[in-house]
C-alpha cells in the first residue's frame, strides 16, 4: 500500500456533483475508486465511464467511483451530462492529480498500437467515437482504489484502451477489500 500524500489530499478542488472542498473531504474514510480519464475526446474515456454507469447501477455494493479529467468545470458538466449525470467529478486541467497519482504520457506504442486499435473496435461496437481533444490526448488513464489516504489497489494500464473487465475489476476489489474487511459482494 502506498499513501496519499498531503498535500494532495489537502488540494482544494472543484468539479461536477462534488460534495468536500478537497480531495481528503470527497474521499472521506469509506473506499472509493478513482477513475482518470485521459480526454474528452477519447473513444476509451467515453467507453469506460459508460461501463462503470452500468457496473454502479447493478453493484450497489460498488466502491462509489470519482472520475479526474483534463478540463474546466464546465466542460465537465457538458460531458457528463451525456454520459452519467449523477458522476462526480474533479477538473484537473493542469494535471495537479494526474502528476501526483503518477500517471504519465503515453508513447506510439500506447496510443497507437495493434492492441488500441483492436479496443478501438471494441469501444465502437459499443456505440462510442472519437471527438474532439480536451486536455492532453497523450495522458495515460489510471484507476486505484483508495481507502482514507492509502492506495489499495491500482490497473495499470498497458495501453489506452486496456481497460479491465467488469469480472477483473469485481475479482481484484473484492480481494483487496476481504483484505481490508470491507466486501462488496
Amino acid at each position: 500500500m502506498k499513501n496519499i500524500p498531503d498535500t494532495l489530499l489537502a488540494h482544494p478542488i472543484e468539479g461536477v456533483n462534488l460534495s468536500g472542498k478537497t480531495l481528503g473531504e470527497e474521499l472521506g474514510d469509506s473506499p472509493k475508486l478513482l477513475v482518470f480519464v485521459r480526454h474528452f475526446g477519447c473513444i476509451f474515456c467515453r467507453e469506460l465511464i459508460a461501463d462503470f454507469r452500468v457496473i454502479a447501477e447493478s453493484q450497489p455494493e460498488f466502491p462509489p467511483i470519482l472520475f479526474f479529467y483534463q478540463g474546466t468545470v464546465n466542460d465537465g458538466r457538458d460531458f457528463f451530462a451525456s454520459l452519467w449525470r449523477e458522476a462526480k467529478a474533479i477538473a484537473d486541467l493542469p494535471k495537479v492529480f494526474y502528476n501526483g497519482f503518477g500517471l504519465e504520457r503515453g508513447g506510439m506504442k500506447e496510443m497507437f498500437g495493434a492492441e488500441v486499435w483492436a479496443c478501438g473496435v471494441r469501444a465502437a461496437l459499443k456505440g462510442h467515437f472519437i471527438g474532439a481533444p480536451v486536455g492532453d490526448p497523450w495522458v495515460m488513464p489510471g484507476i486505484f482504489l483508495v481507502q482514507k489516504n492509502q492506495i489499495l489497489w491500482q490497473h495499470h494500464f498497458k495501453h489506452a484502451g486496456d481497460h479491465p473487465t467488469r469480472e477483473e475489476l469485481n475479482r481484484e476489489l473484492t480481494k483487496v477489500l476481504n483484505e481490508q474487511g470491507e466486501p462488496i459482494a
